[in-house]
This record gives C-alpha cells, structure tokens and sequence, in this order.
C-alpha cells in the first residue's frame, strides 16, 4: 500500500524519512552565512530547496527517489535555516538564490534543475530568472510571485503538527538554537511582502517551468498557479490531487512521480 501521511502525525513525531549517506556533504561562506549542503548520487544534477522555517531533511522522501532515478542530488539549508547560519540582515529570496549559486560553484555544477518548495520555489524561480544558464528548469511547488497570491492564513491540526516538527528540528541542527521565535518573525516578514513580480517580469523567465499546485493548499490560491502559467513563457501546470502545501510528506510516491516526470522532459 501506498505511504500516506495525510495529516502529518507521522512527520511530526518521526520527521521524514533519514536523508541518505552524502558523497559530499559541507558549509560553504556566502555573503555573511554559512551555508550546508549535501550532495547524493550521480547523473545530471537537480537542486531539493526546502521550504520556509524547514530543512533539507524535509525532502527525505525525494532524495532516495531522485538517486534511483539516475540524477545528482543536492540538498541546501537555506540561510539561517537548519544547519546554515544568517548575519543581521533581513531574509529577501534574492539573497538565498545566491547562496543556492554558492553552492553550484563550490560543487562544480554548470547547470542543474531546481525542485523549490514553498519558500525554496521562489527562490529558484529567482535563480532562474536571473541565471538562466545556470538552470535548466524549475519545478515551482506551492508558492506564490507577488502577495496576491496567498490566501488568509488560517490555523489547521495539520499546520500545527509541521510547525511542532520545524520548531525540534530548529532546536536540534540551529547554531542559534535559542531563537526560533525572532527566526519565524524574520522569515514571516520575508514571506508577507516578497518576492513582487510583476507580469513583466515573469514574461523574463527563459527556462522550463511547471507550477506544481496542491488540491487542498492552505497558503497559495490556485487562480494564482492559473496566473502564472498563463505568463510565464511556455510554463505547464501539473495538480496534484488529495494532498495540501505538504504533498511531498504526505504522499511521497505521486510527488515523486510528477517530479521525476517533469525532469525527464528537460534537455539532456
């Protein structure tokens, strides 16, 4: 039978599944932080961005998968996420798509596809607008452009349960483990006035793009997913059904597939 972790008891309690053993896995300094990363496997390289107040533990699920299917797996904390550290600065997506380059050259890695999600999304959308040859797609999960395309938020079981997990997480890997309450305020800022793409500057994007919107997502309006393939050049969209903003969690085989799908269809 096919995992499902729907309401995320089990991520709560467990996390996702244990990241494999890294062929490489260290920090590198960019710009005031330093930032973790792994890497796992061989074969045409594609980048795991977690999404926001996560880990890249969050993609235990995928990684495996994407090894099986004959792809290099990299995996990033996001600055001041997990594992990596932040200065004084405010969060801005800008930057963190920088550290996400950082990473790329200290890896050695041309060119490689991006799977964002949530947060990590639009950062590699950003990466990919403004390094279009260093990105050879990007697969936008649960994420949004410009602030109109969030819903109101409203607290929910399965909500709380993700929040109780990233707040443990935080404790066990953070450098600053005592200030999880100023992180989720500087990342909430973050989140409530970026990224603001106009529709002239989703017309710039030159690279392959799916938007990947859950049926039941708490945070993203699927008119905006419907915005946003209509003006990204040459942009699809892939639904995903029965799951909300934490499809990768809660069923990991139909993420997968739409992922590995997806990748299979960039240039070689």
């Amino acid at each position: 039978m096919e995992f499902h972790d729907d309401e995320l008891h089990r991520f709560q309690a467990e996390g996702a599944a244990p990241l494999p053993q890294a062929e490489a896995e260290s920090h590198v300094d960019h710009d005031g932080a330093r930032i973790w990363y792994a890497s796992y496997g061989s074969g045409a390289p594609v980048i795991l961005l977690h999404g926001g107040l996560g880990n890249s533990g969050n993609w235990g699920y995928q990684v495996p998968a994407l090894i099986d299917a004959g792809r290099q797996v990299v995996v990033v904390d996001s600055r001041g996420h997990g594992r990596s550290t932040r200065d004084e600065r405010p969060y801005s997506y800008e930057l963190m798509a920088l550290d996400a380059l950082a990473v790329m050259d200290r890896l050695k890695i041309e060119k490689a596809a991006i799977a964002g999600w949530s947060d990590g999304a639009c950062t590699g959308m950003i990466l990919g607008r403004s390094h279009p040859e260093r990105v050879s797609g990007v697969f936008f999960f649960a994420c949004n452009m410009d602030p109109s395309g969030t819903k109101e938020f409203v607290a929910t079981p399965t909500i709380e349960r993700c929040f109780s997990r990233h707040t443990e997480d935080y404790a066990a890997l953070s450098a600053t483990p005592d200030t999880f309450d100023a992180f989720v305020k500087a990342v909430g800022l973050m989140q409530r006035t970026e990224p603001n793409y106009t529709i002239a500057d989703l017309a710039e994007i030159d690279v392959s793009v799916a938007i990947v919107h859950s049926e039941h997502d708490e945070f993203i309006k699927r008119e905006h997913a419907d915005y946003l393939v209509r003006h990204i050049p040459g942009a699809k969209l892939i639904l995903l059904p029965g799951v909300s903003h934490f499809a990768p969690l809660q069923r990991p085989a139909q993420f997968n597939a739409a992922l590995i799908g997806f990748l299979s269809e960039l240039p070689a």
